[in-house]
């Protein structure tokens, strides 16, 4: 029989292989040639009058690109693309030629965004985007493709503030704890083409948006800080973001400068009726794929939401106690007063961390009425926060897998967990796009035997935790066995969680 780590692997493969650029662009892209051509995107019709143009930017841009250019062929007048630095040669040595233009393609690509960052390459791409889009005219229609990562990819601050000065800003509200929302809220402010500048300026030509959502509940002004979406946040926004962060009183002067001159309104929706914005893969589906395939494998798969956020500690909580719960349910203990104090814990913090689409209540129901030799797997997604307070390497995928591990060793030591046996547990974290952090790893495993047999090598969990360090004890616990590795994926929308339990 197959590993429950085998298991995971499968269901987390599956699950990133549905939202593959180039399948997800196929199924719902198609150009009907004849009289006039136009461009079929799912139950849409836009007649190509004129010229036809593509613009991108984000993680998984490139291979939606390739696969644009195939559908769209000659018809296809003149592209740029912004990628991450990198992914070119990353996705050439992993053989996914599938996921890359064409010699003579005539979609040129700009790499950029080193770490995530936006920088001087970036900017560069940005700019040569402006310029396509300022030049349309209504006969033309530009076809925008959008995923994760385009926030970083699209810089083109307001002047006259620097590209330096809107980073070192959005450090240190990332540093102070700030969600990637409320990051974007403040990057949209301070943009020429995000919030909706990319269809203002293409205007009047017709503009089709693609969308890979890496964003809880798929929010169009928020996904890449909506380049071609009506912005639903004003400048009193931004303002009152900074505040919470008490940022306002050392911002450089041309922050300054652009925000006491911004409009306090944001552009009405009616101005952008030139635009259709369609996501095509998100979150969901990939956990809709997942559950098919752990049925597949015999288990009875459930999905707990596909939009878990919160800070990552009290993220590892809710795991830890669901987890012991279905565990007690597993040694048949689950209506005595242990199970129901934890599920009264696990209510009161779900209620706490306001997670969307989260029905506990049926979950837990659900999971009741099942018999204790059917394998249970559950599956979740979203993203969820890091506040740093050390120096380490990590990311909040294996910082997560870690924080579960511990919460499962310290409820096995107190008693408040019955004894391990009857049952193995598995719990895996990982990022759609591969890259947790600044590593080479998507994420990691964790069981709940992970911490004594840490202790046995020497490993002290608690203190990589407080350097936020989970990346250096996965590499050095067992040889890293517990990474999940799977090299850059070419898409991107969040992470995943999945918890697989079977009797023995």
């Amino acid at each position: 029989t197959m590993s429950l780590r085998e298991h995971a692997l499968s269901l987390f493969y599956s699950a990133v292989g549905t939202i593959r650029p180039a399948p997800m662009l196929k199924r719902a892209l198609k150009l009907q040639k004849g009289g006039c051509p136009q461009l079929l995107v799912k139950d849409q019709a836009f007649p190509v009058k004129r010229s036809l143009y593509l613009v991108g930017f984000g993680k998984a841009v490139l291979g939606m690109a390739a696969a644009a250019e195939e559908i769209l062929g000659d018809h296809l007048t003149q592209g740029i693309i912004n990628v991450p630095l990198g992914i070119q040669e990353s996705l050439q040595r992993a053989g996914m030629q599938e996921m890359l233009l064409k010699p003579h393609s005539k979609i040129q690509v700009i790499e950029g965004a080193k770490n995530n960052l936006p920088d001087a390459e970036a900017l560069k791409g940005a700019v040569a985007i402006q310029e396509l889009a300022e030049g349309l005219t209504a006969d033309d229609l530009l076809l925008v493709l959008i995923s994760g990562g385009g926030s970083a990819l699209l810089p083109a601050p307001i002047p006259p503030i620097l590209l330096e000065e809107k980073e070192k800003l959005t450090k240190m509200l990332a540093s102070r704890g700030a969600a990637i929302q409320e990051l974007n809220i403040v990057r949209k402010t301070l943009s020429v083409l995000k919030g909706g500048g990319l269809a203002q300026l293409a205007h009047p030509a017709q503009v089709v948006s693609l969308i890979l959502s890496d964003v809880i509940g798929d929010p169009l002004d928020i996904i890449a800080s909506g380049p071609t979406a009506a912005s639903s946040h004003s400048v009193q926004d931004c303002l009152q973001i900074l505040t919470k962060y008490n940022l306002l009183h050392n911002l450089p002067k041309s922050v300054q400068m652009v925000l006491s001159s911004s409009p306090t309104k944001p552009t009405a929706p009616e101005n952008y009726s030139h635009v259709s914005n369609i996501i095509l893969g998100s979150n969901t589906l990939a956990l809709e794929e997942a559950k098919r395939q752990a049925e597949g494998l015999g288990y009875a798969a459930l999905v707990l939401s596909a939009a878990v956020q919160g800070e990552v500690s009290r993220v590892a909580t809710l795991y830890c106690q669901l987890i012991q719960l279905l565990h007690l349910g597993f040694t048949s203990l689950g209506g005595g007063p242990l199970g129901d104090e934890l599920r009264g814990n696990l209510l009161q913090l779900a209620a706490e961390l306001h997670i969307p689409g989260l029905d506990l209540e049926k979950l837990l129901q659900a999971l009741q009425g099942l018999g204790p030799d059917r394998p249970v797997c559950i599956l979740a997604g979203g993203e969820t926060t890091v506040q740093l307070q050390g120096t380490g390497k990590g990311g909040r995928n294996q910082e997560l897998a870690l924080r579960v591990g511990l919460g499962l060793h310290k409820a096995q030591a107190t008693g408040a967990s019955s004894p391990q046996g009857r049952c193995e547990i598995l719990f895996l974290s990982g990022g759609t796009d591969g890259q947790d952090g600044p590593t080479e790893a998507a994420g990691a495993f964790c069981s709940p035997g992970l911490v004594a047999e840490a202790l046995q090598e020497g490993l002290d969990v608690e203190a990589f935790l407080r350097n936020n360090d989970s990346y250096t004890f996965f590499s050095q616990f067992q040889g890293g066995r517990h990474l999940l590795v799977t090299g850059l994926t070419g898409t991107n929308v969040m992470d995943i969680q999945a918890i697989l339990i079977r009797a023995i």
